[in-house]
């Protein structure tokens, strides 16, 4: 572990985690994260530009015509969006050739579940009509948008038009909440608090069942599935949402990478500029999409 990783840990332990435990409003918590973006360095000519059908485009460099990767964003279902992760999707479309396409889906409390399933759904259908085949198209998200990704992948695995291939950085993948990891790293993630799951999901899913496969991809269907990367920490409370996912994708004959790094934060790698291990694994997803797309680079 870098000294960097080893010093924003441990503000993350000191600052982040006990307002995370003890905020109850989630209108205060959407609106801290949205300020989040002041954090996050974009790369220079950066490209962003928003469309009325509710996705945003983002770029750095040059990129491959026809191919794009439809990224979802993270903040628990309640909080984030296309314009907070605008500097490392940049990032990454620099790094990998191949513009991002970040939709703005509908939040809880004001929209619980199925809303933004929904809108993942929309999204693909939109960037369907936009004239891009499914085999030009990787899907992928951080956190809770991971999980939506994931999600999407099952309905389009079952629909038999699935992406090229697609990733997660520490997806949420259990609203059942019975991962060993959330109370194993307890007290080893730096920035999540375990017992705040509890509320999250009650909020989000209501009287919905937990195991709902558009909410839970843990347990969804995948069949005939491309390649997935999946990233996480070891001391992640979320820890075996990705392993136990891996699991699953194996037993559909998925071909599935796991990068697992040790003493990371919570998606770490849209914190390039900051830790050194962000750099490393955010271009470790840009390689796994270009070499999925087949696309020149643009560095």
């Amino acid at each position: 572990m870098s000294w960097q990783s080893k010093l924003l840990g441990f503000h993350m332990r000191a600052l982040v985690k006990p307002y995370l435990a003890r905020i109850e409003d989630p209108g205060v918590f959407a609106h801290d994260a949205g300020q989040m973006n002041l954090f996050l360095r974009p790369p220079p000519f950066m490209r962003r530009f928003s469309r009325p059908d509710g996705l945003t485009w983002i770029s750095a460099g040059p990129v491959a015509e026809g191919k794009a990767v439809l990224y979802f964003h993270g903040g628990a279902y309640v909080a984030g969006s296309p314009e907070n992760y605008a500097g490392p999707l940049a990032k990454l479309s620099d790094r990998c050739g191949i513009e991002v396409c970040a939709p703005r889906y509908r939040l809880a409390p004001e929209h619980p579940f199925p809303a933004a399933y929904h809108d993942a759904k929309r999204a693909w259908r939109n960037l369907r009509r936009l004239g891009y085949a499914p085999e030009d198209i990787v899907i992928g998200g951080d956190s809770a948008g991971g999980g939506l990704a994931l999600a999407l992948l099952s309905k389009l695995c079952l629909r038999g038009t699935p992406p090229r291939a697609a990733f997660a950085f520490s997806p949420w993948t259990d609203l059942a909440l019975t991962g060993d990891s959330i109370r194993e790293n307890a007290e080893a993630d730096v920035m999540l608090p375990g017992e705040r799951l509890e509320d999250v999901v009650e909020l989000f899913l209501g009287r919905h069942r937990r195991t709902d496969p558009r909410a839970s991809p843990l347990y969804a269907a995948f069949p005939n599935c491309p390649p997935v990367l999946l990233q996480y920490g070891e001391g992640e409370i979320l820890r075996d949402d990705s392993r136990r996912m891996a699991e699953r994708l194996r037993a559909y004959g998925a071909e599935v990478t796991e990068e697992v790094l040790p003493d990371v934060p919570h998606v770490w790698q849209i914190l390039d500029g900051w830790i050194p291990e962000a750099r490393a694994s955010l271009q470790s997803a840009a390689n796994f999409i270009q070499s999925s797309l087949d696309a020149k680079a643009s560095r």
